[in-house]
């Protein structure tokens, strides 16, 4: 059974942009301790009000990794200078993988903007392992009627599946290394137990209600770091719905060094992302 090592809440809200009031969890300068996961911003439920252009994150560049935004509520709409680019809303996943290098922006959907309501996201960075970091990029929408979602046992709530496995059901995430993401409720007062295979790293985030992992509380916007060993994640909702976002992957045994927006392995390949963006290398926007 898997046990909590730690629990923090998130930092103080920062904006990314004009477009994303977020909390960041955990960084790249934290190292081995989170790979293969590189970054954790939660946008907690924010109100917008309608406006003339969209608000967000103008054009910057990526290399050496892979971002993964969710979308809980409102629309987020991407481009990218290798071609990618779509609208995702509530329950949409895009998983971009920067890869060798791109150039992408990050904006609220134009439908939002002219509405405006309730944004909630989260972004994670995922990082390459060495022999990836210069692929050719990438990009997959994951379309919430595409994400297989599973009972739990005892109709104790639900699981989507976004990456890896879960009793059968496959998420539609292409990935490089071992992963699992999980979108999971667990209903007032019920138990559920996901696997997670052992010497993986494993992170919870919950977003609403509470829940007990081993023993231990976990309130809403905590994020509880477990440790290694186990196999087995027991979950009980307290009073309240519980909603949880799971991630667990094989962590990449290679050095990891950022500046950034760019992870790489080492300092020279930092030098070399940077002189390829101010180059043109990683391409632009039309």
């Amino acid at each position: 059974m898997k046990r909590v090592a730690r629990v923090q809440r998130g930092a103080d809200p920062h904006w990314v942009g004009d477009g994303f009031p977020v909390r960041t969890y955990f960084s790249y300068d934290q190292g081995p301790s989170i790979s293969p996961f590189l970054l954790l911003d939660y946008a907690a439920p924010a109100r917008f009000e309608p406006a003339p252009a969209p608000r967000g994150v103008g054009p910057h560049p990526h290399r050496g990794f892979e971002t993964v935004t969710i979308v809980y509520d409102g629309e987020v709409e991407h481009r990218d200078s290798a071609g990618g680019g779509g609208r995702i809303g509530p329950g949409d996943v895009q998983w971009m993988t920067a890869a060798s290098g791109i150039v992408h922006e990050e904006m609220h959907g134009r439908d939002f903007t002219r509405r405006g309501g309730t944004l909630e996201m989260v972004q994670l960075w995922v990082n390459l392992p060495a022999r990836d970091k210069m692929s050719p990029p990438r990009y997959q929408d994951l379309l919430d009627a595409r994400i297989p979602r599973v009972p739990l046992a005892g109709d104790a709530g639900t699981v989507r599946v976004i990456a890896g496995e879960f009793l059968g059901a496959a998420g539609p995430a292409r990935t490089f290394t071992p992963i699992e993401l999980l979108d999971v409720q667990v209903h007032a007062g019920r138990s559920a137990q996901l696997a997670v295979p052992a010497g993986h790293t494993a992170i919870v985030l919950v977003r609403r209600g509470a829940v007990q992992i081993g023993g231990r509380d976990v309130r809403a916007t905590e994020l509880a770091f477990l440790d290694r060993d186990g196999e087995v994640l027991q979950l009980t909702a307290a009073a309240t719905d519980a909603q949880l976002l799971v991630l667990a992957g094989e962590p990449i045994p290679e050095s990891v060094v950022g500046y950034g927006p760019f992870v790489m392995n080492t300092k020279a390949e930092i030098g070399q992302a940077i002189a390829d963006f101010e180059s043109g290398k990683m391409g632009r926007l039309p």
